[in-house]
């Protein structure tokens, strides 16, 4: 069975800095695509970034410029750099990878709080 699982995730004062994970128990390199969602209290899960095999990058308004997406085929991780955080970035983080199918992760809290 698939599994993905994130870190990284946590809390970080405004301004700053944090990094997620997705490590995932088959072959990156083969996906289809894969990317990072998030979702806030009482909204709707939301994309934040998503990266295709051929390397095309996605990002939503309100992280462009401020993160970067980023895959590495020999550890089967995909990373989400999230710079100059706000409090508004305050989410449940997923990472999700399509091979046939869409796979998830379990989500992970990051909180930006002073």
């Amino acid at each position: 069975q698939v599994q993905l699982v994130e870190s990284g995730g946590g809390l970080v004062q405004p301004g700053g800095s944090l990094s997620l994970s997705c490590t995932t128990s088959e072959t990156i390199s083969r996906a289809i695509a894969m990317g990072w969602f998030r979702q806030a209290p009482g909204r709707q899960r939301e994309l934040v970034a998503t990266l295709t095999s051929h390397g095309t990058t996605r990002y939503g308004d309100s992280v462009k410029g401020r993160f970067t997406i980023s895959r590495d085929n020999a550890k089967n991780t995909m990373t989400l750099q999230m710079n100059s955080l706000k409090s508004e970035d305050t989410a449940v983080y997923y990472c999700m990878v399509s091979w046939r199918r869409e796979y998830w992760g379990q989500g992970i809290q990051v909180t930006v709080s002073s």
